[in-house]
């Protein structure tokens, strides 16, 4: 008999009003305390509880102000950026009311040090005990580039050329200590060995580092690494580095395309196949019914606001199309930001028909993820139905609502997964490394 195939689990999350929805803080049952810190540790309880393999936060270091090249649409109508706090602080917060599930942020390559990325993550790897994640992200708009004085914001392939050097210094120096350099001998007065902690000096096109890092190596030894890119040069990237690929895909059949083109690049990249996991993002609607799930679809969608969407739109597309008629094509769009996200959006519809007014309302939406409506059977047997195609490996599970989706996935969704064999009933190993492995699916 076929085992059935495991399922990795992760929860999505922004530390701000609104997720890939654009409607969560205007939930009418209840408030979403989204500058609380009890509303995020009691998520991160709530999707271990569901045997999430991990949660990550995703984040910019901008407000959103390329529509109309202002600030006006997104804050007030409260767009994707209205308000990102640092996700750091919170996972470490979520580390100390959690011990199994692992817990990611997005750091971006292109405003920051290697060597406070290797710090922060080594930092929140030892103090979770092997859980941390970062999200690799290298930026994708002017807005940020203001921030740090980086003006005009790099290219799209000089961003990725930029960010495989901060990699390779990042991991040297997360092995600038050898797993056994740290001896704490009390009696006899012995920190470390120091024969076996190195100096890096790396001297490189974008930077330069000597090392060694101040922190002994972590339980994992470096952090799971999450990336995104669904460019030709993103998943060239992606390939090279990462242990799990986030996507966002809007139907089955792109999908399968996109993961084909993943395990390809894995293999020209030399890695094995399943080196990386690809997980799709996808967001539930869970009723009793089906009529009941679509009802709170139909809620949350008359609560987006299609100008919240056009903002964000503009702000991962790095282009300011305003003054465009609502009736012009996608196509017209012409973008330096995201690439990827871009093509997904035309790819909705495939004669190039869709208006900009109609993305707006998509990006409010749910930025094009896959919406599932029915009942706890009905989405279980959907993903069931796409991990076992091999279309994916997983699921960045997108909240509608806040904790609201979370809840109805983990008391519903999660023990049909389970009975199907799809997911674990208990967490086996103790990082997030573990999780990830093979053994780490169904047990």
């Amino acid at each position: 008999m076929t085992q059935p195939k495991p399922m990795h689990l992760c929860g999505f999350l922004i530390a701000g009003p609104v997720v890939h929805s654009h409607a969560i803080w205007r939930n009418p049952a209840h408030e979403t305390h989204f500058l609380s810190l009890a509303h995020y540790t009691h998520i991160a309880q709530l999707l271990e509880r569901g045997c999430f393999d991990f949660l990550f936060f995703a984040d910019r270091l901008a407000i959103a102000d390329r529509y109309g090249d202002s600030a006006e649409t997104g804050l007030r109508r409260g767009d994707q950026d209205a308000t990102r706090m640092d996700p750091l602080p919170v996972l470490g917060a979520m580390a100390a009311v959690t011990r199994h599930i692992g817990l990611g942020a997005t750091r971006s390559t292109t405003y920051d040090a290697p060597y406070n990325i290797a710090r922060e993550f080594a930092t929140l790897d030892h103090i979770s005990g092997g859980r941390a994640a970062w999200n690799v992200v290298t930026s994708m708009n002017d807005g940020e580039a203001l921030n740090f004085g980086s003006v005009p914001h790099m290219g799209h392939d000089e961003r990725y050329d930029r960010a495989d050097e901060f990699m390779e210094v990042a991991f040297k120096l997360w092995d600038s200590w050898e797993p056994d350099a740290l001896i704490l001998d009390r009696a006899a007065g012995i920190y470390a060995d120091p024969a076996k902690v190195h100096y890096v000096n790396h001297a490189g096109r974008w930077f330069q580092s000597r090392g060694p890092l101040n922190i002994p190596r972590s339980p994992q030894g470096r952090p799971v690494i999450i990336q995104a890119g669904s460019s030709g040069r993103g998943k060239a990237f992606a390939a090279r580095w990462s242990d799990v690929i986030f996507a966002l895909q809007p139907n089955m059949e792109r999908m399968r395309a996109f993961t084909a083109d993943v395990r390809a690049a894995l293999a020209a990249a030399g890695r094995p196949p399943d080196a990386s996991k690809v997980l799709m993002a996808v967001m539930p609607f869970i009723g009793r019914t089906r009529a009941e799930a679509e009802e709170k679809r139909d809620l949350h969608d008359s609560l987006v606001d299609p100008q919240a969407g056009l903002s964000t739109l503009a702000a991962h597309a790095n282009a300011d199309f305003s003054g465009l008629p609502m009736d012009a094509k996608v196509g017209e769009i012409a973008a330096s930001g995201s690439q990827g996200n871009l093509n997904a959006l035309r790819s909705i519809t495939p004669d190039g028909s869709m208006t900009i007014a109609e993305a707006g309302r998509v990006y409010a939406r749910g930025v094009m993820c896959p919406r599932l409506v029915g009942t706890a059977e009905d989405v279980a047997e959907e993903l069931s139905a796409i991990v076992t195609s091999g279309a994916a490996d997983g699921f960045v599970v997108s909240p509608a609502f806040l904790p609201d989706t979370f809840e109805d996935f983990v008391g519903q969704v999660v023990p049909l997964l389970q009975a199907r064999g799809h997911l674990r009933r208990s967490y086996a190993g103790g990082s997030l490394r573990d999780h990830l492995a093979p053994a780490g699916g169904a047990a």
